[in-house]
């Protein structure tokens, strides 16, 4: 099958993409042809969203469904103060069009639960975790891993972020946290706050990582997580390995369809 050739106008925005040659001409094609998911329109998926926008990955699809708040425009790069009250797919839609009018911008205004992550995920090829919540951190693992898509997961919190890419077959988020902390345990962004511009850094990772499993480049962060200690600006790596014990990936997997995440969490799911 033959492939569409550049438009002019194509050649013209990603003119410094295609003069590296671990991208190109054939890199870029790629890059608009994949279809990409984001978990959550906020704090991480918003930079991860924009740049994956801006590098002309060609099919972007994006679920939420809450609303803009003032609170959120500290770190929420999406959105605008003319946002407040509008669903935050639509906010983030108009803005990534506005910045490339090139790309397609699917959303899915819902909550993503284990009814509906199968039928959300199918038609992409790569899932980015935005979320902010452990059950719906666990869903979109489990989901990933069981349609065999790989999964770009990142956390903020406070001035501490972390990094990391799951490949199926390459250990996921259950080898390193087996079982999730007892509700309130551990505080989420709304409970203890993060800093502004630590999404920017941790999303910008996430969206580097999708860029090189698109274009089949570099190393991923499969196998290892990055962390990040911004007050002293440290970035140490730890080695993740995939747990021959694991409940979803191990050799004798007991998870091996979607579970109710609210009861084995405590919490609601949101995305």
């Amino acid at each position: 099958m033959s492939i569409s050739p550049l438009s002019p106008a194509q050649v013209e925005r990603y003119s410094r993409h295609l003069i590296m040659p671990n991208v190109g001409s054939r890199g870029q094609r790629a890059l608009l042809d994949s279809k990409v998911l984001i978990i959550g329109a906020g704090g991480l998926g918003s930079p991860v969203s924009l740049y994956l926008a801006l590098a002309g990955v060609g099919n972007i699809g994006i679920v939420d469904f809450d609303v803009v708040d003032v609170s959120n425009l500290q770190r929420q790069i999406l959105h605008t103060d003319s946002d407040v009250g509008k669903r935050k797919v639509e906010s983030a839609k108009e803005t990534l069009l506005a910045h490339n009018p090139d790309i397609n911008v699917t959303i899915h205004e819902e909550p993503i639960n284990s009814t509906n992550a199968f039928e959300i995920m199918n038609d992409y090829d790569i899932v980015i975790n935005g979320a902010d919540n452990f059950a719906t951190r666990y869903l979109v693992n489990d989901a990933a891993f069981l349609q065999k898509k790989p999964l770009v997961d990142g956390a903020i919190l406070i001035f501490d972020g972390q990094a990391t890419t799951y490949i199926p077959g390459q250990g996921c988020y259950r080898c390193i946290f087996p079982d999730p902390p007892p509700p309130g345990e551990v505080p989420s962004c709304a409970e203890a706050g993060v800093i502004g511009a630590l999404p920017g850094l941790v999303g910008s990772i996430q969206a580097l990582e999708t860029i090189k499993l698109i274009l089949g480049v570099g190393e991923p962060l499969a196998g290892r997580m990055l962390l990040i200690e911004a007050l002293g600006m440290e970035f140490r790596e730890i080695k993740v390995r995939k747990n021959p014990d694991c409940k979803l990936c191990g050799d004798n997997p007991e998870v091996t369809e979607l579970i109710d995440y609210e009861i084995f969490c405590g919490v609601k799911v949101v995305s």
